[in-house]
């Protein structure tokens, strides 16, 4: 019997289909879920297959290499995301049968294909039992023998390749394993990707005009969700998963959400009551309500994006926190206001980048056309010019990047500096609120924070102040 259209496999198997065709993953997935009301349990299932296909996609279709056929390539769009998915649940959803996988999976397809669904799936049935098992009977590749490179390499001998290996294992494309290695280092990037297949918690800033850290961990707890403290920065809370926006609290202006990461980002800035800032790429606004915050609304803070239509972002998060002094303007980042030049005592410069620190939230990332990212230095070096006019002198300037590759931070900053002696890099620290995790402690101004040593998105952070 076929599934329905709004059952939670089928909506998972079309929001694939509209990511393979270019929608972000992220959009695709709100668009649905507003068109087509789910249970909580089915609501779950439905974004643990979108966002597990993406993340695993290398992994899935090295195996359905192995198992199936027919190549690949020869396969529909629709039956090779469905065989996909049916492997995902047998590899990686527990709770879900093993003749439920199979059975929902071959009614997502033509009958005309089914048998070959059929035969795929149970042909990896065949192959998982013959893997080594735990005690408990666990057969998650992550949990019998094949968790690393080596695993892999040992139960399938055609992959001699370390790299290639890495990219099985990791769920990542051989060339961001190579890409990450390349900068890192073999260990470190196995490491980092490693980090990055696991679910980070969803981390808020409270809004200390109107609450405390402590009044809004409560009022999570009253809606039965776990709250983890901190693990560096003073206002943050961490959720390991629930509805946070469909929450009293956020209805309230309580909180919004920020990664870690982000919020040291704005620490870094050390903004006053009083300062005129400016944020130069501000949207969706996050770091602009933690400047105001931290100015305790006083001030005034200057949020510019280059995209009009992202400004309701903005304003929209500033009016639901009650922050009066941020206001929005649409702006190129690399042709400064001259009403504010010489004028301001902090500046943020959040500059586009290739992403790659925040592949654990934005799976598709890992997927992106790397060549695309050669022309982003140049940008984010005309944009790290460009706002350093607005600084007054002994004011303050944050770069940041939500990447971890040196082309993109290390370098566009020391070049920086070479050209502008009348900048100097300021150094900052940022202690460890427990033994998860240790300091962060920047050398000439910067840092780089990874998500397998600060368990945080991939950032980078520089700081400089321009001389009296």
């Amino acid at each position: 019997m076929p599934t329905p259209q709004n059952s939670p496999r089928m909506l998972a198997l079309n929001t694939l289909l509209a990511v393979e065709r270019g929608q972000y993953g992220n959009i695709a997935v709100d668009t649905a879920l507003k068109r087509t009301p789910l249970s909580e349990p089915d609501r779950h299932l439905y974004t643990a297959l979108v966002y597990g296909v993406i993340e695993r996609k290398t992994t899935l279709e090295y195996l359905l290499g192995r198992l199936a056929s027919r190549p690949l390539g020869e396969l529909d769009a629709t039956v090779r995301l469905a065989l996909c998915m049916g492997l995902y649940q047998l590899i990686y959803l527990d709770r879900v049968p093993d003749h439920a996988a199979l059975d929902e999976t071959v009614s997502l397809v033509p009958r005309k294909v089914s048998g070959f669904v059929n035969a795929v799936l149970r042909a990896y049935l065949r192959f998982e039992a013959s893997l080594p098992r735990l005690p408990d009977g666990s057969r998650a590749p992550r949990e019998n023998k094949l968790t690393t490179p080596d695993d892999w390499m040992a139960r399938f001998p055609e992959l001699t390749n370390p790299m290639e290996a890495m990219a099985v294992s990791c769920g990542a494309p051989v060339s961001l394993c190579e890409t990450f290695a390349g900068a890192l280092g073999y260990d470190r990037a196995l490491s980092v990707l490693t980090a990055f297949g696991e679910k980070p918690p969803i981390t808020v800033r409270g809004n200390t005009l109107t609450t405390t850290d402590e009044a809004l961990a409560t009022a999570f707890t009253a809606e039965g969700m776990e709250v983890l403290p901190a693990l560096y920065a003073p206002h943050a809370l961490r959720v390991p998963e629930g509805a946070l926006t469909a929450t009293k609290a956020f209805a309230e202006g309580s909180f919004f959400i920020q990664d870690e990461a982000s919020q040291l980002c704005v620490a870094a800035l050390d903004a006053r009551p009083g300062d005129i800032v400016a944020d130069t790429c501000a949207c969706p606004g996050s770091k602009s309500f933690g400047i105001a915050l931290s100015m305790e609304n006083k001030g005034e803070v200057h949020a510019f994006d280059l995209h009009k239509s992202k400004l309701s972002l903005i304003t929209g998060g500033a009016e639901r926190l009650g922050l009066s002094i941020v206001t929005a303007e649409e702006r190129d980042a690399r042709c400064p206001d001259p009403d504010l030049l010489g004028k301001c005592d902090r500046v943020l410069c959040d500059v586009p980048c290739s992403g790659l620190g925040v592949i654990a939230k934005k799976p598709e990332i890992r997927h992106k056309d790397l060549t695309e990212s050669t022309r982003l230095p140049a940008i984010q070096a005309a944009i790290l010019e460009a706002s350093a006019g607005y600084l007054k002198p002994g004011g303050v300037l944050v770069y940041s990047t939500c990447t971890i590759l040196t082309a993109e931070n290390q370098e566009v900053v020391t070049a920086f500096l070479a050209a502008h002696p009348e900048f100097e890099p300021l150094d900052f620290t940022f202690p460890a609120k427990g033994g998860e995790v240790t300091d962060i402690v920047s050398e000439g101004g910067m840092a780089t924070l990874l998500p397998d040593v600060n368990r945080t998105d991939g950032f980078f952070i520089a700081r400089l102040r321009r001389k009296e």
